[in-house]
């Protein structure tokens, strides 16, 4: 048995009587609590099922029109829209008579809704009662891989989709003159391609849904179109480490600029900077530059973090050897001497 799907103002801990702004806060709270980024082990799991609940009912709830539906009709809003317009043009027909109407107040069946009003053709699209009646297109969904720099600035996207659509042969029916349609196989539907162009938004989540409205599958006697979701993975990059919005970068420098101290130039998603090692760096120590990360969910941005790797060089010049052994004489504490001691050794 299926399990009933959560409320989706209770996944946004919020009324009933939220402002389009409260949910949206609501929503970015929650954001930050939930996504997969910021956990590990088997809670990152779960907090990935919760972050899509999240973002399927903030995208709901979200849009003015489609929260009213859901208001109306609860989780199958899309069918119970579908059914209000068959029962409004049946309606307006000569002498038709659709009986009371319906409350919607819980999960219906609208299949059996339809049947019971028109004969189960209906529920097929085969039967005459209902080809008339406008329905709207499916939901599409596909995948998109974006690097690190189109998350931080948006990117366009030529999108290509298959999507079935009424055979135009035998107008969907699957049926010719009382035989399976030969050209469809008796399915009613065909495969057909198309490219869209979509905008992703700059600061897009891994692992989030991003709905482009209408450029779903084609609605059945004119119905609107579906919507199109693009799920959206991050690809590694070489350079650069993700941690949630912060980004994180191993930057080698020279033994001598961090005894002494340097300027160096250093990557960014953007143009490269110079930031400045302090004299006397460690290895490992990192270096932050505030705000250079990725886009946040609250509208911000995260950091971006520099790890210091010494590194030595793989040859030395006879000026080079001269002196390093001429460092080498000077009197230094051990820095071994820790190591000894916490070993046992005195």
């Amino acid at each position: 048995m299926a399990s009933a799907q959560r409320d989706y103002y209770d996944i946004l801990a919020v009324p009933r009587t939220a402002t389009g702004d409260e949910i949206k806060k609501a929503y970015r709270r929650l954001a930050r609590q939930y996504h997969p980024d910021l956990h590990s082990g088997p809670k990152k799991a779960q907090m990935e099922q919760k972050f899509k609940e999240l973002n399927e009912a903030h995208e709901v709830l979200g849009d003015p029109e489609t929260r009213k539906k859901y208001d109306r009709y609860g989780h199958r809003w899309q069918e119970g829209e579908a059914y209000e317009r068959a029962r409004q043009q049946a309606g307006s027909g000569a002498g038709a008579d659709m009986g009371p109407e319906f409350a919607f107040g819980g999960e219906q069946d609208f299949g059996d809704i339809f049947e019971t009003i028109f004969g189960r053709g209906s529920r097929t699209g085969s039967g005459s009662a209902f080809r008339g009646f406008t329905t709207p297109g499916e939901d599409l969904e596909t995948g998109v891989e974006l690097t690190l720099r189109e998350v931080l600035t948006g990117v366009s996207r030529r999108i290509r989709l298959a999507e079935k659509v009424p055979c135009q042969a035998c107008g969907g029916t699957g049926d010719q003159r009382g035989r399976p349609c030969t050209t469809c196989g008796g399915t009613g539907g065909q495969t057909e391609h198309r490219t869209i162009e979509v905008k992703i938004p700059a600061g897009v989540q891994d692992g989030t849904r991003v709905r482009v409205a209408g450029k779903g599958a084609t609605g059945r006697n004119g119905g609107k179109r579906g919507d199109l979701y693009l799920r959206v993975h991050i690809k590694p990059d070489r350079v650069f480490r993700r941690e949630g919005a912060d980004l994180h970068v191993t930057l080698p420098v020279w033994s001598w600029e961090a005894a002494l101290g340097a300027e160096v130039l250093a990557p960014t998603l953007a143009d490269p900077v110079r930031v400045k090692v302090p004299p006397g760096s460690r290895a490992d120590s990192k270096l932050r530059l505030k705000g250079k990360g990725l886009p946040t969910a609250a509208g911000g941005r995260g950091d971006l973090f520099y790890t210091l790797q010494i590194v030595m060089p793989t040859s030395l010049t006879d000026e080079d050897r001269k002196l390093y052994e001429q460092l080498g004489r000077a009197r230094h504490p051990d820095p071994r001497a820790d190591l000894l001691l916490q070993a046992g050794h005195s």
